[in-house]
């Protein structure tokens, strides 16, 4: 998987209704909020329904997770449009539950990654391996998280195994007829991230 290029990028020109210019960053990662939750949606919709059959979250339990953890979400924009996102929130034990499908646990130490998608358009270009990376080092930049984990069905361990993912097995949750393997990632180096990343 490649990874995101540091050439500079143009920003392109636009006018508003009145007349002033001002211009979109022509790639910026952010924290989403409930107002980006319909595009989120839409992009996982069509990621997964055409794949799976399933949603990992609903549209509602999309803002559900982007009204009480923003801070663990990251989307993607390229001029202003969503074309990835990642979506997490806090967990509090060594292996997941149902539970872990629609709680945030403040005081968990764990990220619980619930879904990684890229909108149609913008796939096999390496953007959700680029994601993913700089998800992680976010991470290490929150000193009360010590390990990532997700569930994803077998054809995407290899995917995940690229981003530095173990596998600890099979997951016991199911969904439907869908099986998952459960995966984790030890975040490390905290206090060096933090001096050196601007967190």
């Amino acid at each position: 998987m490649s990874v995101l290029n540091t050439v500079p990028f143009m920003k392109p020109l636009c006018r508003s209704p009145q007349g002033r210019r001002h211009t979109l960053p022509a790639s910026e990662f952010r924290s989403l909020s409930p107002e980006d939750a319909i595009s989120v949606f839409e992009i996982e919709r069509e990621a997964f329904l055409s794949v799976s059959g399933e949603c990992p979250l609903h549209l509602d339990e999309v803002r559900h997770f982007l009204t009480l953890c923003p801070e663990l979400s990251l989307g993607w924009f390229e001029e202003g449009r969503l074309v990835a996102f990642i979506i997490g929130s806090l967990w509090d034990q060594a292996r997941l539950t149902e539970d872990a499908l629609m709680l945030h646990k403040p005081h968990g130490t764990i990220v619980h990654i619930h879904v990684l998608a890229v909108h149609r358009t913008f796939r096999q270009q390496g953007k959700g391996s680029i994601l993913m990376w700089r998800y992680l080092q976010y991470l290490r930049c929150l000193p009360h998280v010590h390990r990532a984990v997700l569930m994803c069905e077998d054809f995407l361990v290899p995917f995940y195994q690229k981003s530095g993912f173990k596998v600890q097995g099979p997951s016991e949750i199911t969904v439907g007829l869908l099986t998952f393997i459960e995966m984790f990632y030890l975040v490390q180096g905290h206090a060096f991230m933090r001096r050196n990343s601007g967190c």
